[in-house]
């Protein structure tokens, strides 16, 4: 059976992992808009050829062009048996096109299912993230240091890195703007009887447990 859901979650809650492990588990794509968006361009695709010229003026790419790229998307043999949309609908214009391109498809949403973190434990979450430059493997302050201190436990270097955005002041402006953005949406799917909350606040293997649990085995 077909699995088609929205995965709804707060930067640096978690999501981006579980939305692998669904993909894993169930054999279907994540849906990712910006690297929908990347693809199209590069394919040159009439969708592709549309968001190019947007973006090469600076502009942002419309809803129209978006759910377009979705359409195409979505008709592509891997999406037969499902899909996870990630980072997409993010307002209510987005979730009514969003709707009316699965209705005209005779296509049905399974589950929109949210993620939810508390802020605080997210900022802790984001602002103690480090990665080994060499080889990229992630580490955290708290709950993942490197074995031997300043060793990267995969490759042996020794230079660490921190992304610039993930200070306590940034991470609060970004999950300010996801709460504005999709505090609306979850009143929508609620009516329609879709959604789905998750404690994302616990083990990583706990959270997929309850992933698969609403999806079905």
């Amino acid at each position: 059976m077909a699995k088609r859901l929205i995965l709804m979650g707060p930067p640096g809650g978690g999501k981006g992992t579980q939305a692998k492990r669904i993909q894993e588990r169930y054999g279907i794509p994540q849906l990712s808009t910006g690297d929908m968006l990347r693809a199209a361009v590069s394919a040159g695709t009439p969708i592709g050829k549309q968001a190019k010229t947007v973006m090469d003026a600076g502009k942002l790419v419309s809803d129209e062009i978006m759910v377009g790229l979705i359409a195409e998307r979505i008709d592509q043999a891997d999406c037969a048996t499902g899909f996870i949309l990630d980072g997409f609908p993010r307002t209510i214009p987005q979730a009514e096109a969003l709707d009316k391109l699965l209705k005209s498809k005779g296509i049905k949403l399974d589950s929109v299912i949210e993620v939810q973190v508390p802020d605080e434990k997210l900022v802790t979450r984001i602002t103690g993230r480090f990665t080994c430059k060499a080889c990229g493997e992630g580490y955290h302050d708290t709950f993942k240091t490197p074995k031997k201190a300043g060793v990267c436990d995969v490759c042996g270097g020794a230079e660490f890195s921190r992304r610039a955005d993930d200070n306590a002041e940034t991470v609060k402006a970004r999950l300010a703007a996801y709460h504005a953005q999709t505090a609306p949406l979850l009143p929508y799917y609620e009516g329609q009887g879709l959604l789905k909350v998750v404690d994302g606040d616990r083990d990583m293997s706990v959270v997929t447990a309850d992933l698969e649990a609403i999806l079905g085995r």
